[in-house]
């Protein structure tokens, strides 16, 4: 196989493991997209070639494109980053690159104790539940900055505790939001059950907020631990993007491979 010239958004656990996985098997040049400092940091140390770490639009990602000699066009974002998913599926429309959306598959419910999960369709929705259902007790949000408005639309911000990488986007948006910094609990990557577990005797937590983000994003711990102390968990279920091609995506590195090959040999 020749030398691939790949772009790749970012961001996520996925997309670092991949970038690995490329430099180690194939001669390639990658740039990777994220959206934060952090993000293109953890890209530099997988091995990508350069990075842009700030949102891009539509009109620059074609731009990007068009100007550039890429080969392959990858989509390896948050299964819940809906919006730019479905921009990447129509840039590979528009200008003819190959694409491949990697996407982590869902959690495997089959062996786990699910009765202390409520689903919610949306994050407005789950703030509605709590105001409804959990009206006492603290929130643990373990969902982003990006959500927290939405769950903030019927939740006060008394009882509202979130989990967030501690870069100054997220901290304007706590500060927009009114949410004091002695709430905001610091984030390094996936907590673990007993961390979980510490966070709800800590914050005196009856409910904590969750993605359906697949066993890397930590689901199951936080499921575990909702078990073990008796809380609800509200998991907001994966979007359904219309967009995206089934026989584009791919979920494991096995998979990409073979799509790789199908693509380019």
């Amino acid at each position: 196989m020749r030398k691939l010239n790949i772009l790749l958004l970012g961001g996520t656990k996925d997309s670092t493991e991949i970038i690995k996985h490329l430099k180690k098997n194939y001669d390639t040049y990658i740039l990777t997209t994220t959206t934060t400092e952090y993000g293109s940091k953890l890209a530099l140390e997988a091995g990508s070639d350069d990075t842009i770490s700030r949102r891009i639009l539509k009109d620059e990602f074609i731009e990007i494109i068009n100007n550039s000699d890429f080969d392959l066009l990858i989509d390896a974002t948050h299964p819940f980053a809906e919006h730019i998913t479905q921009t990447s599926a129509s840039l590979s429309k528009i200008c003819e690159i190959a694409y491949i959306r990697f996407e982590r598959p869902p959690l495997n419910f089959k062996d786990i104790d699910t009765t202390q999960i409520i689903y919610a369709k949306s994050f407005e929705d789950a703030g509605e539940i709590i105001a409804r259902q959990i009206p006492e007790g603290n929130v643990l949000h373990f969902a982003g900055a990006n959500t927290m408005e939405d769950i903030l639309k019927n939740v006060s911000k008394d009882r509202f505790y979130p989990r967030i990488l501690k870069v100054p986007k997220s901290i304007e948006k706590c500060e927009k939001l009114g949410i004091s910094n002695d709430h905001i609990i610091p984030m390094k990557g996936a907590a673990s059950l007993k961390e979980n577990i510490d966070l709800i005797e800590k914050y005196d937590a009856s409910v904590m907020i969750t993605k359906e983000s697949g066993e890397i994003g930590g689901v199951v711990e936080k499921i575990e631990a909702a078990n073990q102390k008796n809380i609800s968990l509200i998991m907001i279920k994966r979007p359904v993007i219309k967009e995206l091609n089934k026989k584009d995506t791919v979920s494991n590195l096995d998979e990409f491979d073979e799509k790789l090959e199908k693509i380019f040999d």
